[in-house]
């Protein structure tokens, strides 16, 4: 499976980290399952 390479800024993956930050803040707030925006999270800061 061919997986698409994409370039972010540093201004674009803030942005992208604050939004799962916020995320994963409103999902534990409800009760529901992290584990989604985790993975998403540790790929965007590596």
């Amino acid at each position: 499976m061919i997986r698409p390479k994409f370039k972010f800024t540093y201004d674009e993956i803030r942005i992208i980290v604050l939004a799962l930050v916020e995320l994963k803040n409103q999902l534990i707030a409800e009760g529901r399952y992290t584990d989604a925006v985790d993975d998403l999270l540790l790929k965007f800061v590596d």
